[in-house]
Order: C-alpha cells, then structure tokens, then sequence
C-alpha cells in the first residue's frame, strides 16, 4: 500500500489531500476596508467597465485598487478644501465672528472639492 504525498502540485495549483480527494489550496488577497470613494469607484466599474471591474477581480487587485483610489481622493478632498478655505479667506476668526456663514462657505467649498475629486479619480 503506497500513501499519497499530503500536498502535490500541478498546472501552476497547489493542492492539499482531505481524506481521499485533493482540494486546491486558494488564498484570497488581503481585503483592506474601503471608504465612500472606494464604493463608488467600485460602482462605476461595475456598471460602465465591466471587463475591467471582472478582470480586476479575477486577478485579485480589485480590493486593492478601491483602496488606493479611496485613500487618494480622501487626502485630495481634504487637501483641496484647506486650498480653498484659505483663498477664500474662510478661517478661525470668521468662524467665531459668524459661525452660520462659516459652515456654509465650509460645506460649499467641500463639495466643489469633492466635485472635483469625484471627476478626476473615481470616474476617470
């Protein structure tokens, strides 16, 4: 009676013996947690580059791709509006003198930056 080596492999797979059968040995890549911009990047492939969204996936750099697009535009939205706060003179002494007119120069300004960021990385 001979015994079956425990891991064997072929065509590129390794595979591990259970019991009687060998089962392929898959690892699935690191999964980092991806933000709001991540998601709609994700999205965006999925409905409008499709081939790329599955080859990504199937290659297993789609997680990582998401990540990298989310962690960019998080640093370029927040790069962008202290730019634009400062151009705008939007700073720390109108927020105490009048702090209504401060948020809403605040949530203009982050939404052209998002705006902005939206178009350039996770729609491009």
């Amino acid at each position: 009676m001979t015994t079956l080596p425990k891991r064997i492999s072929e065509n590129g797979f390794e595979y591990e013996l259970r019991g009687d059968y060998y089962y392929p040995i898959i690892e699935l890549p690191e999964n980092k947690p991806i933000g709001k911009y991540g998601l709609l990047r994700e999205t965006f492939l999925k409905k409008h580059r499709n081939y790329l969204y599955n080859t990504m996936l199937m290659d297993g750099t789609l997680n990582g791709h998401l990540y990298e697009i989310d962690q960019t535009a998080k640093q370029q939205v927040a790069d962008l509006v202290d730019k634009m706060a400062k151009a705008q003179g939007v700073d720390e002494a109108l927020k105490a003198s009048n702090h209504l007119s401060w948020v809403g120069k605040m949530e203009n300004i982050r939404h052209s930056a998002e705006e902005t960021v939206l178009n350039d990385y996770v729609y491009a």
